[in-house]
């Protein structure tokens, strides 16, 4: 089975909604705001991906290191060629 990953404004929404509850009164929705614009700001800063992100990525270095790998072998056939001659 596999699970949806959540989106980075999914946990966003999720943590500050989990912090506005458990402050008191009428500052939740203002602690909340400030709590998610300090969580974006860090995970700007952090760079991260997502999952999706990560999988097109691995797709291009998989892709890349065969083609590397294609290419030293056709290198090292020409080497072969050429010594024979």
């Amino acid at each position: 089975m596999t699970r949806q990953m959540k989106s980075p404004g999914d946990i966003l929404d999720e943590v500050t909604e989990r912090v506005g509850r458990a402050v008191p009164g009428g500052v939740g929705e203002d602690v909340r705001r400030n709590i998610r614009g300090a969580l974006q700001a860090s995970l700007d800063r952090i760079g991260l991906v997502t999952r999706e992100e990560l999988e097109v990525q691995e797709a291009v270095l998989r892709r890349t290191r065969q083609r590397l790998q294609d290419l030293e072998q056709q290198v090292t056939a020409l080497e072969g060629r050429l010594l024979k001659e």
